[in-house]
């Protein structure tokens, strides 16, 4: 086992979290939410997604959400991140100066299709024209049902691998294998991640790991065996994709840092702090929190 001595966190409520919320978050509760995240300990974290509202409303004040959480990150050396679906969002993003744009393409046709209505190829052809200028902005490619599809189109490992590969050719600097529907299972994570691990330095990769089945601390473990030091989670265990039908649930936060932490993998985030956060976002959002360590401190 290749355990690692310590883990990045990637937060992702903000974003992939709030983004099924029905009911619209205020916007100044957005960014206490998000300043709050910062002072926990997160170190980098995914704050919005610069999406047409039509598609998903709650993400409508992406801009204004960036503007107010940029300086406050800033002070603390925080990285921050937004998810974008076209060249249109990457270049809003990058206009406002965000570290880290992601950019998703699914490794099967039909879910891709369905997320943002392009095959493959089209969005790495759109992928190579936001690269050619992004300035101090790097790329993220997520890499969307790795571990399965949705609509029960089957997903080589090798399609994953040639697209990790080809992202990187392109100048993105990080690879993040996506659970998107929570359909993973250890065994499943371990072979795929094994085998991408031959192709791609291990260093380059993340994963991003849903909890629909309760196997999402399982996976984590498993991905961490196999050398995979970042990860991303959602606080409260909120979130999920809007086109993908039953991927509810990311993996929560504070769930995740207490296994790493009882496993000696350090991270920077306290969890002390963390269900502070936790207690915020259940006053805040209308959404149920549904992590252990929320129930263990009776949040």
């Amino acid at each position: 086992m290749k355990f690692p001595n310590k883990a990045e966190v990637v937060e992702v409520c903000p974003r992939d979290g709030f983004q099924i919320v029905k009911d619209f978050i205020k916007t100044e509760d957005k960014i206490e939410i998000i300043k709050r995240l910062i002072d926990a300990g997160l170190q980098h974290i995914e704050i919005t997604s610069y999406v047409h509202p039509k598609w998903v409303p709650q993400m409508a004040d992406a801009s204004e959400v960036v503007k107010e959480v940029q300086k406050y990150a800033n002070d603390k050396r925080v990285q921050l991140i937004a998810l974008v679906p076209n060249k249109y969002g990457a270049l809003k993003a990058i206009e406002a100066g965000l570290d880290w744009i992601t950019y998703v393409i699914s490794a099967s046709e039909s879910h891709n299709m369905k997320n943002i209505n392009r095959t493959i190829e089209q969005s790495f052809i759109e992928l190579e024209d936001i690269a050619k200028n992004t300035g101090n902005t790097r790329i993220r490619l997520a890499i969307a049902t790795t571990f399965g599809c949705p609509f029960g189109e089957e997903v080589p490992v090798d399609r994953v691998i040639a697209m990790a590969q080809r992202g990187l050719e392109l100048g993105v600097q990080k690879i993040i294998l996506a659970d998107t529907i929570g359909i993973a299972n250890p065994v499943q994570v371990k072979g795929i991640i094994g085998r991408v691990t031959e192709a791609v330095d291990v260093g380059i990769l993340g994963v991003h790991l849903h909890d629909t089945r309760g196997m999402g601390l399982a996976n984590t473990y498993v991905a961490a065996s196999e050398g995979i030091g970042y990860f991303e989670s959602a606080a409260g265990g909120l979130g999920g994709c809007p086109f993908a039908p039953g991927a509810a649930g990311n993996i929560a936060t504070e769930d995740m840092i207490n296994m790493l932490h009882a496993m000696g993998i350090k991270t920077t985030v306290s969890q002390d702090n963390m269900m502070d956060v936790v207690r915020l976002i259940k006053k805040k959002v209308n959404t149920p929190v549904v992590s252990h360590m929320a129930m263990v401190h009776g949040v």
